[in-house]
């Protein structure tokens, strides 16, 4: 399969989801130039076929879309424009798709400045699905831009989702973002809560999803992360605990601004607050199922 308008493809940052999302678009044929903070990542992306480059500005120089998918607002800065960022060359007929979760007025600056400073474009794009997701291509890719640059990179970006919806200019795909991350947060403590009361109660917690399918309580967080608590299982991890904290946050950040009442998504900060405490912040994020453990140093439902 041959690159689609012959546009060229960069990726930048090469972790979790950045890696399994590069190899699905070099396995589609697609031409990739990378580059990554660490260089052992990168060397797994040329192994796939993947040209590498000294940096991101290396990576622009050799692609017409560049994806970034780094961990918060300081890394994308650090990318667009640092010493060897994307704001150093001429980016003129060039556009930015970032994958990376970060607050939505940040967004809206460095989109402003970096097409200030040099005429490359922007288009937001958080992702959901987790690490399996990135690997499946199932991911769902929420986007806010100009609807021509959105038209542009949908055949690439559908390469490594199910999903990539338009939400309005730039930014707006970050605050789909954080509204998913709500629902994501406060789900992970309400399925942690249940699950503990089966395990406490002398029920079998792993049959929670075959018993529950089909019922209003049916989900797939509830199918995916009920068995992955109950039997503790948490490597590689779905998520990591800082990540979760961070957008709930920046949500709540966001609902000051707006004034809109979150209580739920306030207290599922706080349980991940508390997780963070104990457990680290690179702990799994599923792991706040611990949190109710009658004996912490044995957690119950654990293997």
């Amino acid at each position: 399969m041959s690159d689609i308008g012959g546009e060229r493809l960069g990726f930048v940052g090469l972790g979790l989801m950045g890696l399994p999302m590069t190899r699905r678009l070099l396995a589609a044929g697609r031409t990739v130039t990378v580059w990554n903070r660490s260089p052992a990542k990168a060397e797994a992306a040329r192994n796939a076929g993947a040209r590498v480059a000294d940096g991101p500005a290396g990576v622009a120089a050799e692609a017409d879309i560049v994806f970034l998918c780094v961990t918060d607002t300081a890394a994308v800065e650090e990318v667009v424009f640092g010493p060897a960022g994307l704001a150093t060359l001429p980016g003129h007929g060039k556009l930015v798709v970032d994958f990376s979760s970060i607050r939505p007025d940040a967004t809206r600056a460095i989109a402003a400045r970096l097409e200030a400073a040099n005429g490359m474009r922007w288009i937001d794009a958080p992702v959901s699905g987790g690490v399996d997701g990135a690997e499946k291509g199932t991911l769902a890719v929420m986007a806010g831009g100009d609807p021509a640059d959105f038209a542009r990179v949908e055949p690439h970006v559908l390469l490594m989702a199910q999903r990539f919806t338009l939400m309005g200019p730039v930014g707006t795909g970050q605050t789909t973002k954080l509204c998913n991350q709500v629902i994501v947060g406060c789900g992970m403590a309400v399925l942690a809560e249940a699950t503990r009361l089966a395990a406490n109660s002398g029920i079998d917690p792993t049959r929670l999803p075959q018993a529950l399918a089909g019922g209003f309580a049916d989900s797939k967080p509830l199918q995916l992360f009920v068995p992955r608590m109950a039997a503790g299982i948490h490597d590689p991890p779905l998520g990591h605990t800082h990540t979760m904290l961070k957008d709930l946050d920046t949500a709540l950040d966001l609902a000051v601004g707006t004034g809109t009442p979150v209580p739920m998504a306030g207290l599922a900060a706080q349980l991940f607050r508390m997780l963070a405490a104990s457990r680290g912040q690179e702990s799994d994020a599923l792991e706040i199922y611990k949190l109710g453990a009658r004996d912490q140093g044995k957690d119950q439902g654990e293997r």
